[in-house]
């Protein structure tokens, strides 16, 4: 992420890249600093969104080296390729809007009528140009053959690299700001710009435990992904697509791509996924107490500060065995 992506070569520090990335990587060098922080907020917001559940995403550290989880198939493997198409999009988008790319500014005006009360304004997000150059680099590496045993797994794949991407896009909203007299909101100008990642990320949550198992089958001409169990409704493209179960993540087992829940922190009066009960699965807990330092007795002096003392308590912690 240090690196001043000024040169070519540079490119060639990047691990995992096909020939089409690679030739992107190039010929686009001032979109790579945008396309290296995408790839930091995948991991992170990731391991963050699945924090509470038996898989919490660590296996994503080992990316582009990925393991079973995310190499089968997999519900999981569903969420990160959505994950990190989404981000793209959404990093070179807002690059674009903060004029950090020479290539592209503001997001373009609606083409929607304001209302009377505001008017269209301010610098949105570039999401036409997000969407572009998001879809150019992570569709490339399953767009480079779609044929042979991996057919399948790069259909899904690309499937859901398109539900991420329209989950961004389905997030674009409007944005405002109050001018007036004395903070009035006589004028607001408005402007469409995106949430932050962690929300498109909980939206997508909700579409992983929503994913559909499917098979890849021949419809006519060409060969589609169609629910495995036929009395499901057909595949939409804001669906996260599967071909595989999962494991349950429960115990350690390498070949599966499960690291174990052992060791796990857990949340003894939740009923929640992250509950000892569910998290541990069954095998019950270890309780510790950890000695934490926290702000405490705070007091507010005129003017205008506050003064807190450091204060040493012991604090009960679960782990599952």
């Amino acid at each position: 992420s240090g690196v001043a992506w000024n040169k070519s070569h540079q490119c060639r520090l990047l691990a995992g890249l096909v020939p089409d990335q690679f030739q992107m990587c190039r010929r686009n060098l001032e979109v790579m600093h945008s396309i290296v922080r995408a790839a930091h907020h995948t991991k992170s917001i990731c391991q963050k969104t699945f924090a509470d559940m038996r898989w919490n995403c660590s296996s994503i550290q080992r990316a582009p080296s990925f393991g079973p989880d995310l190499l089968k198939g997999t519900r999981e493997a569903a969420f990160v390729y959505a994950l990190a198409a989404a981000a793209a999009t959404h990093t070179i988008a807002r690059a674009c809007a903060t004029g950090e790319l020479p290539l592209c500014s503001c997001g373009s005006i609606p083409a929607e009528l304001p209302n009377p009360d505001f008017r269209w304004g301010g610098c949105g997000d570039n999401l036409g140009y997000g969407l572009q150059l998001g879809a150019a680099f992570a569709d490339s590496a399953l767009k480079s053959s779609m044929l042979g045993a991996m057919q399948a797994l790069k259909a899904m794949n690309l499937h859901n690299n398109v539900a991420g991407r329209q989950v961004v896009s389905d997030s674009l909203d409007t944005r405002c700001k109050c001018h007036g007299v004395s903070g009035s909101c006589s004028v607001k100008t408005c402007w469409k710009g995106l949430p932050n990642l962690d929300e498109i990320a909980s939206d997508l949550k909700s579409k992983y435990l929503a994913a559909i198992k499917v098979t890849h089958r021949q419809i006519g001409l060409r060969k589609q992904l169609v629910p495995k169990e036929m009395d499901i409704r057909p595949v939409k493209d804001t669906d996260l697509v599967y071909l595989i179960n999962s494991p349950n993540y429960c115990t350690s087992n390498l070949h599966l791509g499960s690291l174990g829940t052992q060791d796990r922190q857990c949340n003894k009066t939740s009923v929640g996924s992250d509950g000892c009960d569910l998290l541990c699965c069954g095998r019950g807990y270890n309780t510790y107490m950890e000695e934490v330092v926290e702000r405490c007795r705070c007091k507010y002096h005129w003017c205008c500060y506050v003064v807190c003392k450091r204060c040493r308590q012991k604090v009960e912690r679960y782990v599952c065995k």
